[in-house]
């Protein structure tokens, strides 16, 4: 699942190719929207929120979408082949002179009056890459169910946006602690240490595609592909740190990994090292 990194990335591309310009295509394929015709309008901005993006069009208009799982949107200049999947995947075409944004198998699409953004991102707390990011109301919103995983109040984006699978991991990994404690437990001083560690790494990956949360390996600019993250994606591989096996099992629906050497707290049965 993308993750607000990936998102953020993602308004910025769509941003630089259909801001300020008019559309001269536009095609929704869902039943709701199909015919829905943008063109003639001019694209203010588009805005990641969160996991959300909210692409504005002239007359008060906005075109909300949701990647979720494996959706996308590709950027192709005018002319150019697009690669990004099947034809019958896509979901939206929006065209101008230069450049055509094309959304593959988007879960989510609907346009909707601009004025209404907030009945489909209201509901999120602070935006980790947001201008509204606030660490303090982010901590109490993670504390305020004591006897909540910390792996489940981390993905829950009513707390805190931005956060997948991916950095609920690896935070847990660099707090210490495994992703099934109770946030109620936490020590003394880690829920703003989690809250001000997530927001230094999606900002330090924002402007990357090689997401990274391990520093560099000594002696080197980077390390191997493999070691970039602690522990997501890297069962039955050393730990970084101690060398015990990763582990991962499942989690509110999801893989989630962890290392048992490093991290203390409650952990399932069974786990898997690979």
């Amino acid at each position: 699942m993308p993750e607000g990194d990936t998102v953020w990335q993602t308004a910025r591309r769509l941003h630089a190719a259909l801001a300020g310009r008019t559309l001269t295509r536009s095609d929704l394929r869902v039943p709701r929207f199909a015919t829905a015709d943008l063109t003639g309008r001019e694209v203010l901005d588009v805005t990641p929120r969160g996991k959300h993006l909210l692409t504005r069009i002239e007359g008060g208009l906005t075109l909300h979408s949701h990647l979720r799982m494996d959706g996308a949107w590709r950027v192709y200049a005018a002319g150019e082949r697009w690669r990004g999947g099947p034809t019958h995947q896509i979901r939206a075409i929006l065209g101008n002179a230069e450049s055509t944004a094309v959304g593959y198998r988007l879960p989510v699409l609907e346009l909707l009056r601009t004025q209404d953004e907030q009945n489909v991102i209201g509901h999120l707390g602070p935006d980790l890459l947001g201008s509204d990011w606030d660490p303090g109301a982010a901590v109490r919103n993670l504390l305020a169910d004591p006897a909540r995983p910390l792996g489940e109040a981390l993905l829950d984006q009513r707390n805190l946006a931005g956060i997948g699978n991916v950095y609920k991991s690896e935070l847990a990994f660099l707090a210490r602690v495994t992703p099934w404690l109770p946030v109620g437990d936490l020590p003394s001083g880690i829920p703003e240490r989690l809250v001000a560690t997530a927001h230094r790494l999606l900002e330090a990956n924002k402007d990357t595609f090689d997401r990274r949360t391990t520093p560099p390996a000594r002696g080197t600019a980077q390390r191997p592909t493999d070691q970039r993250l602690y522990v997501y994606g890297r069962a039955g591989h050393p730990c970084l740190r101690c060398g015990t096996a990763i582990r991962r099992a499942g989690q509110d629906d999801r893989v989630t990994y962890w290392c048992p050497g490093c991290q203390t707290g409650p952990t399932p049965r069974p786990a898997t090292d690979g």
